[in-house]
């Protein structure tokens, strides 16, 4: 099966493209990325030095890097932040999809892309849906005491936001000694199975459940400077450093995987 790969240029998509591409070996990948998420916007500091910390793990941890990732695959791994329109709507077109995998792409799919692929588009959210839509789901039920955070795998039917039928939900209980990245990080393990066991129901023909959502719910954009203090207040940190050396060591890639 020819399966086109969305995602975005940080390191938890990073991290989910080498869980993904060790399980999907057999079907044609191509994948695109995007460098932002959302509209340009000016971000409060806490924010920005997230961004800062998770591009300097991108050339220093053990996972494939995506230069490395596009060897892997025999194609080049390319940026597209306007796959809805132009040039970029025609360089997606060209990678013929059979299905369409979205994991952290940061622009919202219309009907152009999303007609394209035969098998639809599946989006690995991480977050739990309905109650958490948007942007940093996982900050959202942190900072909201939840005991367990999640994934949510779901077909995007149109451009709304977070609302296509599910096809199935993990589920990871919060540590609140431990940050909001790491919590994301050890997300993606069972939610990258998911997708896996999803791609294979379709690739042999077995129909996929998936159920629509209820209308409930709500709908988050990225955290304001109060809410960052709040989560502060609360004793939650965005990153810590050791952590993420921590999490780097646990996963070694295998050495077939770099040759």
């Amino acid at each position: 099966m020819w399966i086109t790969v969305l995602a975005n240029n940080d390191f938890p998509s990073n991290y989910a493209l080498n869980l993904l591409i060790r399980d999907l070996s057999g079907h044609n990948l191509t994948i695109f990325l995007s460098d932002r998420v959302g509209a340009a916007t000016d971000h409060a500091q806490p924010l920005k030095d997230l961004e800062l910390f998770e591009r300097s793990l991108l050339s220093n941890n053990a996972l494939l890097s995506f230069e490395e990732i596009a060897q892997k695959i025999g194609k080049a791994i390319r940026t597209l932040n306007w796959i809805n329109t132009a040039d970029d709507f025609n360089i997606f077109k060209q990678s013929q999809p059979d299905l369409v995998i979205s994991i952290r792409y940061g622009v919202i799919l219309k009907d152009v892309v999303i007609s394209v692929p035969q098998y639809g588009v599946i989006n690995l959210h991480s977050g739990v849906l309905p109650d958490y839509k948007g942007v940093m789901p996982t900050f959202r039920a942190m900072l909201k005491g939840e005991q367990a955070i999640g994934t949510t795998l779901h077909y995007i039917r149109d451009s709304s936001i977070d609302t296509g039928p599910v096809i199935g939900t993990t589920r990871l209980p919060v540590d609140r000694q431990r940050s909001y990245l790491w919590h994301v990080l050890n997300l993606y393990a069972d939610g990258c199975k998911l997708v896996v066991d999803t791609v294979k129901s379709i690739s042999i023909g077995v129909s996929v459940d998936a159920k629509d959502q209820s209308p409930e719910g709500d709908y988050y954009s990225f955290p304001s400077e109060d809410d960052l203090e709040a989560f502060r207040k609360a004793g939650l940190k965005l990153f810590d450093g050791d952590e993420i050396v921590e999490f780097a060591r646990l996963y070694t890639a295998p050495e077939e995987e770099k040759n």
